[in-house]
């Protein structure tokens, strides 16, 4: 979950620890989508597109 804003009246409990995952994956999806055929999905078949975004994630981690 994501959490709540400051000026609510009863915030809404989240997992800290949770959210930082999340957080985390979504930015490491963030950088492999700069790869076009990752953003776009060109490929057809999905193992195909899993290969590319195996790559795209090496890659990012490596140049990064």
């Amino acid at each position: 979950m994501i959490p709540s804003t400051a000026s609510r009246a009863k915030p809404i409990p989240y997992n800290k620890r949770a959210y930082k995952q999340r957080n985390r994956i979504e930015r490491m999806w963030c950088r492999i989508k700069d790869w076009r055929r990752i953003a776009t999905r060109y490929d057809k078949l999905a193992r195909n597109y899993l290969s590319g975004a195996y790559l795209a994630a090496i890659l990012a981690c490596w140049l990064n």
